[in-house]
């Protein structure tokens, strides 16, 4: 233990972490931090009482670490030390020190808050800035201020700014930081004269270079690529090779990992991927070829998941894995790209919580109860994303109206899965149905499975087939294994105990975990429109190409939306929490040739409409209809003489007495339809009803009972004359009673209306109805004009009685 150089460092770290809850070390790789430091804490630490928690951003490497920290005590792992992941564990009563993945610690701390029993936590590698050790540190920070003060953390890293974390978990005042310088031997770098022309050709020329080291410098290999299938087919190019060829990844079995990390009596060839750059030590070797590209948690567009994406490296990991060669002695590291390209590749890596979809974050955090942007994170999480994450967590039910978890939000975040897979699986409603969300997520989180390819049919049924399948020449029986596996670990989270047969249908589970992606056909073969806007595609000859409604479990994001996993979806089977979501519409329509009202009923998801059928309206909704063609255009109300005459009544009287009388000319008649028509509209079912309408009741229904009797006494509509009655027409300016000159004889005044408010105008006719006279003042038109009038009609009608003194004639 103490030939490593981190020991000369240990005291330091020790006396820090007597006198503060937290401190960061800075130590390259291979300084023996991973391995010692728990050991010295655990042995030393005045303060670790309880069990020390060391976090691991990969399986392999947590797995590695346990097993040589028990090494170095003489135990086997599961004793003192032990180690838990996502698929195997190995802890016991007895354990101190127990090393787990990033993910597992985030579950913890979200069970446990105040991670009771645990006196520190150990974030390893933490200048990775995984989404997942990001989340973790914010949530040690935050449960150490509110919950356990005595809490110790410690942040170690080969790479990290020092004292940016110091200020982080220090807070107010910085933690210390303790640097280790290390032991690195010299590296010689060598780089391609030519890049690769394509990533496809990375294995051919990573094989080349392995066999030109092996016969030019000693010492084992160190070979970094991608992902397992590059390292297949490296190593199926290195066939009869002087060495012994050895894969490192994280699936693979824990004995095939453990030959790579032990020294072996022939010449080995490592192939690994990027979980050899810092937090494994593979001893022997003095060569690295890198190939310079790693797989990186980026954002699928195509499934709104975090998946593994092939990238270039950083700079700052090309300087990680050429120092694998100077680990135990001099090495080299040959670089398959030239120096310009070199030049180009970004300086350091972007931290995963800059690049990522939120959405599992924002729920972990509403489930931990603290918002993200009250988190201590390095970085603080963009605003975009974690307002798109609010809103598909909204969308899956998660979230409340008002932000705060759910209890479906809080069994989601229970389970550890990407939020919509999470959503998926809670939706199954039997065991069976449940085994087939499992083998779903699974299926989404790895690359298809069909050897096909982009040109594979859509129809996910084909891929649950080739996993039921396991001799399928149609799959990619690696991709099959791995879905596989982590649909068993799925089904452990979900209690499904035994081999339950997966059955159901996959389209509603589908559409629980992507409610934005119902696709809907629009009439051409193959053309779609998604319920979250915008359209998608499918090739005409694609079987699903004519369904009419499909649940989407993949889309490729390119210069168009092309469906590339998809399972036709039933209207009637949505699951419930897209079911609440259906809103249903009715169209009334009116046909201005036939007058005829039609409704049709639509029923809608987001921007699809799940179903759209016309028939007869009912009451209501032909009478809305009915109102809304008279405010169009008012001349559709039956004026008749007699409705007229009872408005302007009203009129009449509104003016004099506005606080008693409603306003009735023609804009507030139109303004109140609402209120006076309507109700009576209920039955009528065409236009041409209207014509049946009564205004001059309708207008006077408005009207309370005592106005109605006032209104007649007020105005009304005849006037009682000496010699009969007169009708009153009120739509004049000043209204006028009307009659034959005879009805007037005895009346020496002009009668007032309202009481004497009202003037009145009265029109003398011929015995042939034209007018003798108009006059405002019948007295007057006794005395002065009648004499003329008198000779006029004594000539054109003698038979009829025109006396010289109206006053005293009788008219009858």
């Amino acid at each position: 233990m103490g030939q490593l150089p981190v020991a000369e460092a240990l005291p330091r770290l020790l006396a820090a972490m007597e006198d503060h809850p937290n401190a960061v070390l800075v130590a390259p790789p291979g300084a023996g931090k991973t391995t010692l430091v728990p050991l010295a804490l655990w042995r030393d630490a005045s303060w670790a009482k309880g069990r020390i928690v060391m976090l691991e951003p990969r399986r392999l490497a947590a797995r590695a670490a346990a097993t040589r920290m028990a090494s170095l005590i003489g135990e086997t792992v599961g004793e003192t030390v032990g180690f838990r992941t996502r698929i195997d564990s190995a802890v016991s009563a007895r354990t101190r020190i127990e090393v787990v993945t990033t993910g597992l610690l985030v579950r913890r701390l979200l069970a446990d808050p105040g991670l009771e029993g645990v006196s520190a936590v150990i974030l390893d590698e933490i200048h990775e800035r995984s989404l997942e050790a990001d989340l973790a540190l914010a949530f040690c920070l935050d449960a150490q201020k509110l919950l356990r003060p005595d809490l110790r953390l410690l942040a170690m890293s080969a790479t990290l700014d020092g004292a940016r974390l110091s200020a982080l978990m220090g807070a107010p005042n910085p933690a210390p930081v303790i640097e280790s310088a290390g032991r690195i031997y010299p590296v010689e770098v060598r780089h391609q004269p030519r890049d690769l022309g394509h990533i496809r050709d990375l294995p051919d020329a990573m094989a080349r270079a392995i066999r030109a080291a092996l016969a030019e410098t000693p010492g084992d290999v160190l070979a970094f690529l991608p992902g397992m299938g590059e390292i297949r087919r490296v190593e199926a190019a290195l066939a009869g090779v002087d060495a012994l060829v050895l894969p490192l990844h994280g699936d693979l079995p824990p004995a095939a990992q453990d030959l790579a990390l032990r020294p072996a009596e022939r010449r080995r060839v490592v192939l690994a991927t990027s979980i050899a750059e810092t937090s494994l030590t593979v001893p022997g070797v003095r060569i690295v070829v890198d190939g310079g590209y790693r797989r990186t948690p980026r954002l699928d567009p195509s499934t709104g998941l975090t998946r593994l994406t092939t990238e270039r490296i950083s700079r700052a990991a090309a300087d990680q894995r050429a120092g694998r060669a100077g680990r135990e002695a001099p090495g080299l590291a040959i670089r398959l790209w030239t120096t310009a390209t070199h030049r180009g590749l970004r300086p350091f890596d972007r931290p995963e919580i800059l690049e990522a979809e939120l959405s599992g974050l924002v729920l972990d955090c509403a489930a931990w109860g603290t918002a993200p942007t009250d988190l201590p994170f390095p970085d603080p999480p963009p605003a975009g994303a974690l307002a798109a994450g609010r809103t598909l967590l909204g969308e899956l039910e998660a979230l409340g109206d008002d932000g705060a978890i759910t209890e479906f939000g809080q069994q989601m975040s229970r389970l550890g899965a990407h939020p919509r897979l999470a959503a998926m699986m809670l939706a199954a409603r039997t065991p069976s149905e449940a085994a087939l969300a499992c083998d779903l997520a699974a299926l989404l989180e790895e690359r298809d499975p069909l050897r096909a390819g982009p040109e594979a049919p859509a129809d996910i049924t084909l891929r649950l087939e080739a996993l039921a399948d396991a001799g399928s020449a149609q799959a990619d029986r690696g991709a099959v294994h791995r879905i596989r596996q982590a649909a068993r670990q799925y089904r452990g989270r979900l209690g499904l105990r035994g081999e339950i047969r997966p059955s159901g249908d996959p389209a509603p589970l589908i559409a629980a975990a992507f409610p934005d992606r119902l696709a809907q056909g629009r009439g051409e073969p193959g053309s779609f429109r998604l319920s979250g806007g915008g359209g998608a595609k499918l090739p005409a000859n694609d079987p699903l190409a004519r369904a009419s409604l499909l649940a989407v479990a993949a889309l490729e994001m390119k210069t168009s939306a092309r469906i590339r996993m998809a399972a036709v979806l039933d209207p009637t089977s949505l699951p419930p929490g897209l079911a609440r979501r259906v809103t249903e519409t009715v169209e009334t329509t009116l046909d201005p040739v036939t007058g005829s009202i039609h409704a049709r009923r639509r029923r809608r998801l987001g921007a699809l409409v799940l179903e759209d059928r016309s028939g007869p309206p009912d009451a209501a909704e032909a009478a809305a209809a009915l109102l809304d063609a008279v405010t169009r255009d008012p001349s559709r109300l039956p004026w008749t003489e007699a409705a007229r005459s009872v408005q302007a009544r009203l009129v009449l009287m509104h003016g004099l007495e506005p606080d008693l009388w409603p306003a009735s000319d023609d804009a507030a008649v139109l303004a109140t339809l609402t209120e006076w028509l309507e109700p009576h509209l209920h039955g009528l079912t065409r236009l041409g009803d209207l014509a049946r309408l009564d205004l001059s009741a309708l207008l006077l229904d408005r009207l309370e009972w005592s106005l109605r009797s006032r209104l007649d006494r007020e105005l009304p509509t005849h006037l009682a004359l000496p010699g009969g009655r007169a009708p009153v027409d009120y739509a004049q300016p000043v209204p006028i009673a009307s009659a034959r000159a005879q009805y007037f004889y005895g009346l020496a005044e002009t009668p007032r209306l309202a009481g004497g408010r009202i003037a009145l105008r009265l029109s003398l006719l011929s015995p042939a109805g034209r007018p003798i006279a108009i006059t405002a003042d019948i007295g007057g038109f006794w005395r002065g004009a009648w004499a003329d009038a008198r000779r006029d009609m004594r000539g054109r009608y003698p038979k009829h009685n025109w006396p010289e003194d109206p006053l005293v004639a009788d008219g009858r």
